[in-house]
């Protein structure tokens, strides 16, 4: 019997982080992923490089790849060292790659990486969202909400 999945994750060093997705898209379902890195990309990753602002996943033969995250260089590598942005394999389980290909196909969704980050045991994970595209009254939407939480705070400080 599978052990039940916590309803956050354990994130104990944040290394990346997509602010700008929870503007652009709504927010389905997320899921946690592995990620599988080579030599001194788990280096540079420590030392807190990494960019996955305009990065997504796919789905490929069975497989999800995170595309055009950009891990750079590590700075003390030698020849071998990694190319930045090279397509990274996300390690899931089937049942979770069937789910997230039929929501993609069907429901034309779109998987967008959350945030990159260290979990307790010291394992890089990817924190990956099933969303749907915004459209720009939805995004309108969104400001006019932010603005009025930031201004009904503000007034609550002020009033007491």
């Amino acid at each position: 019997m599978a052990r039940p999945k916590p309803s956050t994750f354990d994130k104990t060093k944040t290394v990346a982080e997509n602010r700008r997705a929870r503007f652009d898209y709504a927010i389905e379902d997320k899921f946690e992923a592995g990620l599988a890195l080579q030599g001194t990309e788990v280096k540079a990753l420590r030392a807190g490089e990494a960019t996955i602002a305009e990065s997504y996943a796919e789905v490929k033969d069975g497989e999800v790849w995170l595309i055009n995250a950009n891990i750079p260089e590590y700075s003390h590598g030698n020849r071998q060292n990694h190319e930045p942005r090279r397509p990274r394999k996300l390690l899931l389980h089937t049942r979770e790659i069937n789910r997230l290909l039929g929501a993609v196909e069907r429901k034309g969704m779109t998987l967008i990486p959350m945030s990159i980050y260290f979990n307790k045991t010291g394992r890089a994970k990817v924190e990956l969202a099933l969303a749907k595209g915004k459209q720009a009254h939805d995004k309108r939407q969104s400001i006019k909400e932010r603005d009025w939480k930031r201004d009904k705070a503000r007034l609550m400080r002020e009033k007491g």
